[in-house]
């Protein structure tokens, strides 16, 4: 046989074609593009034009277009995925990964994962933002090291690892996300050009090569995770192994009130709180401040401690996030004295008009600082809506207490500063002597009388 027949049949042999994948049988890998034309892809939603230029697929943005899509045909669970990008510095882009496309869903609006391509100041590249559905999941702000990982215009390549509920994200070999989360184990996988409103924008691109995937054999072929990226789980009142490492801990079990007491009585509310399918409840009772079911502390006393949880607010709800609560100062009506994340539906309940200068918003130290992005602030603090899950996280170390918004900073503080210890002479905590600077107290969950709810409370002490 001629050697150059024997060359085609092995040739043919490794490259076989599937869709729109050319698998290479000696590495395990499979390219999701065939270098000639589009087969095997399919456009959703928007109608901003892809085409194929070389061994690039390039997405074109258009006016008054939602975002468009190009999506593989088939669809992919666990997974290595590896592509290079080039965008336009004025378009925002992505790369979305176990996504889907449904009639029953917003009438086939594309939802998922999404990997983010951002070469806007916010450098938000590589991280994990869930497109159509729960907004971010991981922003960069968790990770500040990586706001430099991409290079804007030029080649940037970018890995994804999506194994089981991990999904862990390298750009230009900066490890930028450590996600886990539940909610969809498997989908498409699909290019965006994002929708744009402004004429200087139309006709910029984004372009893609080297797209590549892997299916089998995944534990051998995955990266050393980079021990100082910090992991975000969403996984419902469960603890990572990554989390168990690092010290932290259920405070909620998600079936018992095990761990909490009322904040005036020594064991839990007989009423008023509901346990049901792992989410703590607190009904409403027409607004009255700890005057029905009432607050509820833990047993324990915290002092160094970053606690994260989900909270879930409903239309005209006040509720708090008490931390250094000191239960026996308050023997009379309302809630219990300590520091507050608060939370409030901004739009309707008045509370958020009164105060000084917002300092009553959700988010803000309760009378004292206002909530603000920090980790942004050309944008506005990063609140998902009403009835839809949200998480806080509040950090104290070292005397520095910080407040969290849906992973980005909204509040920072010194509580033993000057500067603190003149809010609080000028709030309505000035008759409680050394307010907010006491060693130690208990956390506390709010009964303000409107509908709120709670899950995945977690904390760990430093």
């Amino acid at each position: 046989m001629p050697f150059s027949l024997r060359l085609f049949l092995v040739l043919a042999f490794i490259y076989l074609p599937t869709g729109n994948t050319i698998a290479d049988e000696s590495t395990g890998w499979a390219t999701l593009f065939n270098g000639a034309n589009l087969d095997g892809w399919v456009q959703l939603n928007g109608d901003a034009e892809f085409r194929v230029e070389g061994d690039t697929i390039v997405g074109i943005s258009k006016l008054h277009t939602p975002n468009s899509f190009l999506a593989t045909r088939k669809s992919y669970s666990d997974f290595i995925l590896e592509f290079e990008v080039n965008v336009d510095p004025r378009l925002n882009s992505g790369v979305q990964i176990r996504s889907l496309s449904k009639p029953n869903y917003r009438d086939g609006r594309v939802h998922g994962y999404q990997v983010e391509i951002d070469p806007s100041p916010r450098a938000f590249s590589g991280g994990i933002y869930d497109e159509a559905r729960r907004g971010w999941l991981y922003p960069i702000s968790r990770n500040p090291k990586a706001h430099d990982a991409f290079r804007n215009g030029q080649w940037n390549h970018v890995r994804v690892e999506a194994i089981g509920t991990s999904i862990r994200t390298w750009v230009n070999g900066i490890q930028c996300v450590d996600l886990v989360d539940s909610v969809t184990q498997e989908g498409f996988i699909a290019l965006q050009v994002h929708s744009i409103n402004d004429t200087r924008q139309a006709g910029s691109t984004v372009k893609w090569r080297n797209i590549k995937i892997k299916t089998s054999n995944l534990n051998a072929e995955k990266l050393r995770p980079d021990p100082r990226v910090p992991q975000i789980s969403f996984l419902n009142n469960q603890l990572t192994q990554w989390e168990k490492r690092k010290g932290w801990r259920l405070l909620w079990d998600g079936k018992s009130s095990k761990g909490w007491r009322g904040a005036n009585s020594r064991h839990f509310p007989k009423s008023g709180w509901k346990i049901k399918n792992g989410v703590l409840t607190i009904h409403g009772s027409g607004g009255k401040e700890a005057a029905d079911a009432g607050d509820i502390i833990t047993k324990s006393r915290f002092s160094e401690f970053e606690l994260e949880l989900e909270f879930k607010i409903t239309e005209g709800a006040n509720s708090g996030i008490k931390y250094f609560v000191q239960p026996q100062l308050n023997k009379g009506e309302g809630s219990a004295i300590g520091a507050e994340f608060q939370l409030l539906d901004d739009n309707v309940h008045p509370d958020a008009k009164q105060g000084v200068n917002g300092n009553r918003t959700l988010g803000s130290l309760y009378d004292l600082i206002t909530a603000e992005n920090i980790s942004v602030p050309s944008r506005a603090k990063q609140f998902k809506g009403l009835d839809q899950w949200n998480q806080a996280r509040i950090v104290s170390r070292n005397g520095i207490v910080e407040h969290w918004l849906n992973n980005e900073k909204i509040v920072e503080y010194d509580r033993s500063s000057q500067t603190f210890k003149a809010l609080v002479a000028y709030s309505k905590y000035k008759k409680w002597p050394g307010f907010g600077q006491w060693t130690d107290g208990h956390i506390l969950l709010q009964d303000h009388g409107h509908v709120v709810s709670f899950k995945n409370i977690k904390i760990r002490e430093f």
